[in-house]
């Protein structure tokens, strides 16, 4: 019996080596995506315009990273707070632990190389080699044309250096372990030709990263088999509100013409309409309808095209349920 006895605890005592090892291997070594590559992005006019689009009307960096005015529907970026960053997206919003959006504008960036800044953009790995909670949609980034990335960049480059020092993301275990098998290697694609409607506007929707929000996740990760199909659930003040269904099923698109898409857009941009104060209790997205709104009708058409195309998935969704 004492001889079973000492074999337990020999093969428990190598389990627990194997154990820590394990976790000491994912801590201290991952994640792994490479070196940053030694590059300089030059600053052209037309990639400044381009990357001026895209960071503030398709892949909305700049939506996350400055501050947004929640008082007012649809949280409109203050003016003057563009790149500072420090929204906070905590465990208030289901998130495994409290995680701040950077600073980007120079007074963080100037010390970072364009390597860097590529490495983070597309695969989730700062320049300190560790790993960035991927609410920043990185994943998605990291499918992007190379030169797409560099246009971010050369943008992001220009923004005012705005003071701001944002405190340091703290993920909760066991995530702050998980964390690190996240980032992965940028799987960089060629932008098709916009006349090419259909794989543009996947293009687009993969930059805008609409998946994401548009399906019903568990645990912060999206269920496999149920992409664009809207109930994904985001905690406000006056209660949860949920994301629309956004496949071509009778509950989603389907009932829709590219118009119609096109104009529920653009109604934000029309110069009669004023962002409505609203107090706590009163119904409001998260989505940034003020920064989409300034997307081209063409690429919100090619998006339209492209969402008709996906798994039409039958859920109606309970848009909003008010806080008891």
């Amino acid at each position: 019996m004492k001889k079973v006895f000492k074999i337990l605890l020999y093969l428990i005592a190598a389990l627990a080596v194997i154990f820590i090892g394990m976790i000491s291997y994912v801590v201290f070594f991952l994640p792994n995506v490479g070196k940053p590559e030694n590059i300089t992005v030059e600053r052209t006019a037309a990639r400044i315009e381009r990357g001026k689009y895209l960071a503030n009307c398709v892949t909305v960096c700049v939506d996350c990273h400055s501050q947004r005015d929640w008082t007012k529907y649809a949280g409109p970026i203050v003016a003057g707070t563009e790149g500072r960053g420090g929204e906070t997206f905590d465990q208030h919003f289901g998130f495994p632990g409290v995680f701040y959006s950077r600073n980007i504008t120079p007074y963080k960036l100037s010390n970072w190389t364009d390597g860097e800044i590529f490495r983070t953009i597309t695969t989730g790995v700062d320049r300190d080699g560790n790993a960035l909670f991927p609410v920043m949609p990185y994943h998605y980034y990291g499918m992007l044309d190379k030169e797409d990335i560099y246009s971010i960049i050369a943008y992001i480059r220009t923004l005012p250096s705005i003071k701001n020092d944002v405190p340091k993301s703290k993920a909760d275990f066991p995530f702050s372990i998980i964390q690190h098998l996240i980032p992965q290697k940028a799987n960089l694609q060629n932008k098709p030709a916009e006349s090419d409607t259909l794989a543009y506007g996947k293009y687009l929707v993969t930059a805008s990263g609409c998946v994401e929000c548009h399906t019903k996740d568990k645990k912060g990760q999206i269920i496999a088999g149920l992409e664009f199909g809207g109930d994904r659930e985001f905690k406000l003040p006056a209660g949860i509100v949920r994301s629309s269904n956004l496949t071509s099923d009778v509950n989603g698109l389907k009932l829709w013409t590219a118009e119609q898409f096109i104009k529920r857009f653009k109604i934000y941009q029309d110069t009669s309409f004023h962002s409505p104060t609203l107090s706590e209790k009163d119904f409001n997205t998260i989505m940034p309808w003020m920064m989409y709104s300034k997307m081209k009708e063409s690429d919100l058409n090619a998006i339209f095209k492209y969402l008709q195309t996906v798994k039409s998935i039958a859920n109606k969704v309970e848009k909003f349920t008010p806080a008891n």
